[in-house]
């Protein structure tokens, strides 16, 4: 009589999980080729360890990051005594000047408030009579004074939502943020064309530094580089847009959704200042666009004194100190205006 073999139902399924499990870590090896993504919680915002709130009495302390983080929204609601509205793209320096401030100016420590969102964004708050909705939470807090380029508070000011005169304070240039050891081997802005190369580039429905951008890559490539990656790119699922590239552009590439991205330097000195996996390369001067910073008090704006104490200060010696850790330039009012970007078609938000 010939025998047969049966194999037990327990050794069956064994063999079967022992398959499975190889074959999900053969999955998993090859993503992690593919494109290599740092999972830690540090990659996610804040970023700043609480140091961007200056509350006295913070209470329970309930941040989650991915979940329940309001990473640009800074201070206490409660009675703030200045209100500030600042172009998100120098989040990182707020916490050491409003430090700096709040020594020379002691009654306001611990009271002031201030937003780091895109400064288009600011604008509609402003014309919202200072109402924001983050998530399930709405809040109305109204600003005192109001930051962005030099041409957009301006604007402002020329159309009555800002009291001037125009504070220039400090100049930034655009710079390339890509992985650390730039995998990619990403030399230039006419690199962004090539079809292996995944892009986070600001959006120019929320975000002004686009038109700055778009004037840069006309410079390096002409309208055609220009188009390759602000429309072709898009179109194609290989450039995907920012809605708050100060936050959006160095997390994509941290998790590997992105493989480069163009941003202020100052944004890529901060995340390398932090110890994040990102490296810059530098744009050529000829291919650069120059940004100048400035700020103006908020048309009514309910802390006046506050305000005007603000604006004296940003333009100090001693706030330029700190923006100067991060590769801001010193504002010069004799030096040639840089030629503005040309306008686009989608509305500019700053």
């Amino acid at each position: 009589m010939t025998s047969i073999r049966t194999r037990s139902p327990l050794r069956h399924r064994w063999h079967t999980a022992q398959r499975a499990a190889l074959a999900a870590l053969c999955c998993t090896s090859m993503l992690s080729l593919a494109a290599p993504a740092d999972t830690s919680t540090s990659v996610f915002p804040p970023w700043q360890d609480g140091r961007n709130n200056d509350a006295t009495n913070r209470g329970l302390e309930f941040t989650v990051p991915q979940v329940d983080v309001l990473a640009d929204f800074h201070g206490d609601l409660t009675a703030p005594k200045l209100v500030l509205y600042v172009g998100g793209n120098y989040f990182f320096a707020m916490a050491p000047l409003v430090a700096k401030f709040e020594t020379d100016h002691p009654e306001y420590r611990g009271r002031i408030y201030w937003e780091t969102i895109p400064p288009g964004l600011l604008v509609k708050q402003i014309h919202a009579g200072g109402t924001i909705t983050v998530g399930n939470m709405t809040w109305t807090v109204k600003p005192d004074a109001y930051f962005a380029g030099l041409g957009k508070i301006n604007d402002l000011i020329a159309d009555g939502r800002l009291d001037g005169p125009a504070v220039p304070y400090v100049t930034n240039q655009l710079t390339i943020m890509v992985r650390a050891g730039n995998p990619k081997h990403i030399a230039s802005l006419g690199d962004l064309a090539r079809p292996d190369v995944k892009l986070a580039m600001p959006n120019p429905a929320f975000e002004g530094v686009a038109r700055q951008i778009r004037a840069s890559l006309v410079k390096a490539g002409g309208d055609t580089l220009a188009r390759t990656v602000y429309d072709d790119k898009v179109r194609a699922g290989t450039a995907e847009l920012t809605h708050i590239h100060h936050r959006e552009t160095a997390l994509f590439l941290m998790q590997g959704r992105a493989d480069a991205g163009v941003l202020w330097q100052s944004e890529a000195a901060f995340q390398e200042q932090v110890g994040h996996p990102l490296m810059h390369i530098d744009i050529p001067a000829a291919h650069n666009t120059t940004a100048i910073y400035a700020g103006a008090m908020v048309k009514h704006a309910p802390h006046p004194e506050a305000a005007r104490a603000w604006l004296a200060f940003i333009r100090s010696p001693e706030a330029f100190r700190i923006f100067a850790r991060y590769g801001f330039g010193q504002y010069d009012a004799t030096a040639p205006t840089p030629q503005p970007a040309p306008r686009q078609d989608r509305p500019d938000a700053g």
